[in-house]
């Protein structure tokens, strides 16, 4: 494997296969994409060839817990659901480390990327339970692995702004320490009034940090609960547009449909995008049904029809609210095409958006993204030959660079043995 990791010089990948099933060569010069199309890679010294393998610009995970990742087997057990998973970290956030908190975020950051992520963003707890130690462990993972991969921060009030006295406070002081984004969690108050100062809150923070809001919205099987309204308005009185994320979104799968045509259409005005969840949303929604069982994921194909960006997030890795995961978003475009209805080519090729330009949007990457000239190099390239292939395959991409620089190689080997004949 080439590229030997220098900031100068050219590169090239030669005689890959782009997501369009065309061939081409990919120029780069220190962190930067400058030319792709056939033939733009020869004579180049340091290069590698593809032969026709796929490459991918590497994936952004958009929706991630760094702070809360890899304790489950530290909590104790609960019902499942939502309520059940907060509680039962309470005891494991009192006792937070900061060290422990960059161990475990660093360990699913490294992950991440082998399995090709290089920009992650991610919501960490700021409440009166874990302080402010959540934001320093995962701030001091960010910088160790600030060589391998883009990290971005969200101070997000778990426990409630209204409903946490004091949480206000720590929001401010996470902003002014240099996370990146304010969150939020609006449909966690008790009263629709202090959901809407939860939400007012939220906004004028951002303002006083020129910084993006990325809350979570209506995480719930109550169709009842609308924040998201909320946070439309919010966004229009503020000039907020394209600087608001919505994650989750799960109530209006189950509000009327006059409402959900409503609100998406107030995202689209608006420049709201939304972070669907399914990984974790199918484990902990529709725990109180039976017979047919909400999937606990938001109207995902309504949103794109009406030409709203989606991305899908990791979410939780490991957690009191999700068992499984490793950052590995193949596997989460996998199981989110599964549980969005997503199976034709085009519809396919939503999924591979949802993963990549749907969260550059988001982070307002603009022509800094992708496999095209003037993009930074973060690229992944998969054995397959094809989008489809790679995610019916499964298989961890065999090499990701990020800043033009290689920071990842998977080698997978697979031998059958059968006896010998007669």
């Amino acid at each position: 494997m080439r590229f030997d990791g220098r900031m100068a010089g050219l590169h090239a990948i030669v005689d890959a296969r782009l997501v369009d099933g065309s061939l081409a060569d990919v120029l780069i010069e220190g962190e930067v994409v400058v030319a792709v199309g056939p033939g733009v890679g020869a004579g180049v010294t340091d290069h590698l060839d593809a032969v026709g393998r796929l490459l991918l610009p590497a994936f952004i995970d958009t929706h991630i817990h760094l702070d809360k990742a890899l304790q489950r087997a530290q909590l104790a057990q609960h019902d499942g659901t939502l309520q059940g998973a907060i509680t039962a970290i309470h005891a494991a956030k009192r006792a937070y480390l900061a060290d422990d908190v960059r161990r475990r975020a660093r360990e699913v950051i490294e992950s991440s990327v082998a399995t090709g992520t290089t920009r992650l963003r991610s919501h960490v707890d700021v409440d009166t339970v874990g302080g402010l130690v959540p934001v320093e462990g995962v701030l001091a993972a960010a910088r160790e692995c600030a060589d391998i991969a883009e990290v971005q921060t969200i101070a997000f009030p778990q426990e409630g702004i209204l409903r946490d006295p004091g949480a206000a406070d720590l929001m401010v002081e996470a902003m002014t320490m240099g996370v990146d984004v304010v969150g939020g969690m609006p449909h966690w108050e008790l009263t629709e009034d202090d959901q809407r100062e939860h939400v007012r809150f939220c906004f004028e923070l951002a303002r006083r940090f020129d910084a993006d809001v990325d809350m979570h919205v209506d995480e719930t099987d109550d169709g009842r609960v609308r924040t998201l309204a909320m946070v439309v308005a919010e966004t229009e009185r503020h000039g907020w547009q394209g600087r608001v994320t919505a994650g989750h979104v799960c109530a209006l799968s189950a509000a009327d449909d006059d409402y959900a045509e409503s609100v998406i259409e107030g995202c689209r005005r608006a420049g709201v995008g939304i972070v669907s969840n399914p990984v974790t949303n199918l484990v902990i929604q529709g725990r109180g049904d039976r017979g047919l069982v909400r999937r606990g994921t938001t109207r995902v194909r309504e949103f794109l029809a009406a030409g709203v960006p989606v991305a899908f997030g990791q979410d939780c890795v490991h957690d009191g609210f999700y068992p499984f995961g490793r950052g590995d978003l193949l596997e989460v475009a996998l199981i989110s095409a599964h549980a969005t209805h997503l199976a034709t080519d085009g519809e396919l090729r939503l999924a591979l958006s949802a993963v990549t330009d749907a969260p550059a949007q988001m982070w307002h990457l603009d022509g800094a993204y992708g496999v095209a000239p003037g993009a930074r190099a973060d690229l992944q390239l998969y054995a397959a030959d094809s989008w489809r292939e790679a995610l019916r395959q499964q298989d961890s991409p065999q090499a990701v660079w990020y800043r033009g620089r290689l920071v990842a190689t998977t080698t997978v080997t697979r031998q059958l043995f059968r006896p010998a004949a007669g």
